[in-house]
């Protein structure tokens, strides 16, 4: 279902791409993390995590259980349970909550009897860690992989729809085939190189010298999606440039920027249609790009938070920052180009935002990337981010009409992107001015955002 999809890759990139995968994405919190927790039971061998953001809140649904239930469930089922904490550094400590490995949480893990491994791992300065993956069953038949932006938190929980009101709009990818193998050696590289595991408040359940072997073949091929798994990676973070199987060696001490690669490349290669979801409003470059092919006539949609975060609005009063919002502005002048954000109903029939976190792109309804990555700079150049790319053009339509009858409340299978696109910019733009109006009868949950006055 691939067909001659004239989206590029990325050739600068640690993982190639690779025929033969199995994808399924997955939105919002429930059922990724149902999903998730399906996969964790049927493991038979392992359940590897990388997290970044964590609450003690957080449990999986289904009465599935806090986290480290899961987790200590699964050692007792006598699988090889290993996570990847991020472990701030001063400059980047109020980002968000995190199991930060203190005294208090080794107390906590010592009374449960926690024996999964653990390792903590730093980014540079002000960076974070923030790739969010699970991966189960490494290096066996059934290895599957899941890379997404969803944090595990009681608030990343939230399912957007017209009655439920859920506050937080997510996604996560499966992948089984080959590219699981990608996402294997990604967390085989960053637990042997873990800038704590030789601190002793650094690792639990194990000792430092507890190295893992990087994976010698790449799984079997079990669909037709093809599918590069790309990174940001920080220059200076890892050294061991081991290839992925079937790769060639990259040269991981200089760093890794594929996802920005990926996106100028997609963006610049699009025809008809441009779709993205993302927390963050497009770095200056990617909005330059944005804008050429707006001025090609490629139709855009560009979801944001209806309400940004404070640090958005701080921003917008930053002189410093100027050319950022200058460039979303930019875009208005442009009938090519809708900004919009989601909101929902609660219980008492009121409109509240939902958060818009996920980080997905879909071009041409041929391409897809779905992962952790922002298109704020931080994401784009020092974090430690992991997207998975698709090209199958079947997976990638059937997300573009999953998505739109979320927000729109319309079934666009039977039309195509370009005029599913300019559906939404209708209805988007209809709901603001029945919002301005007072009138709450709204056709799904889309409404159209001022580029111009966007966090002010």
């Amino acid at each position: 279902m691939t067909g001659n999809i004239h989206i590029p890759f990325v050739a600068a990139c640690s993982y190639p791409r690779r025929a033969g995968n199995a994808v399924r994405p997955l939105v919002d919190g429930v059922p990724a993390f149902r999903r998730i927790a399906e996969a964790v039971t049927a493991a038979r061998h392992s359940v590897w995590l990388t997290v970044a953001f964590y609450a003690p809140d957080f449990q999986m649904p289904d009465r599935g259980g806090p986290l480290f239930d899961v987790l200590d469930r699964a050692v007792d089922r006598g699988l090889d349970v290993r996570v990847i904490f991020w472990r701030p550094n001063q400059e980047s400590i109020g980002y968000g909550g995190v199991f930060l490995g203190s005294p208090e949480d080794r107390k906590m893990l010592d009374a449960r009897g926690s024996r999964f491994r653990i390792r903590w791992d730093r980014a540079q300065g002000a960076y974070c860690q923030h790739q969010k993956s699970w991966l189960i069953d490494a290096g066996q038949p059934a290895e599957t992989a899941l890379v997404g932006g969803i944090n595990l938190t009681a608030k990343a929980m939230g399912s957007p729809g017209h009655r439920s009101g859920g506050d937080r709009h997510d996604a996560y990818v499966e992948i089984t085939g080959p590219s699981a193998t990608d996402v294997h050696h990604n967390f085989v590289q960053r637990w042997n190189e873990a800038s704590e595991r030789a601190a002793d408040d650094g690792i639990w359940g194990h000792d430092a010298d507890d190295v893992l072997s990087f994976p010698t073949r790449a799984s079997m091929p079990c669909g037709a999606s093809i599918v590069q798994i790309q990174r940001t990676v920080h220059a200076g973070r890892y050294s061991d440039n081991h290839p992925s199987p079937g790769s060639q060696a990259h040269d991981i001490a200089g760093g890794e920027r594929s996802i920005l690669e990926q996106y100028l490349q997609a963006i610049g290669a699009a025809q008809s249609s441009i779709y993205i979801e993302n927390q963050a409003i497009p770095i200056p470059p990617v909005a330059a790009a944005l804008e050429a092919a707006l001025g090609r006539g490629v139709e855009i949609v560009l979801l944001v938070p209806a309400e940004p975060e404070s640090d958005v609005r701080a921003a917008r009063k930053n002189p410093q920052r100027r050319p950022l919002f200058e460039a979303l502005a930019g875009l208005e002048k442009y009938p090519n180009f809708t900004l919009a954000g989601i909101e929902g109903l609660d219980a008492r029939g009121r409109r509240n935002p939902i958060y818009v976190h996920s980080k997905i792109m879909l071009v041409d309804d041929a391409f897809a990337t779905i992962g952790s990555c922002n298109l704020h700079a931080y994401s784009l150049s020092g974090h430690t981010e992991m997207n998975a790319s698709i090209w199958d053009r079947h997976v990638v339509r059937a997300l573009r009409c999953q998505l739109l009858a979320e927000h729109l409340d319309r079934d666009t299978a039977g039309i195509d992107d370009r005029a599913a696109f300019c559906l939404y910019r209708e209805i988007a733009r209809e709901n603001q001015r029945r919002r301005e109006a007072s009138d709450g009868r709204w056709q799904g949950l889309a409404l159209s955002l001022d580029p111009a006055a966007y966090a002010a």
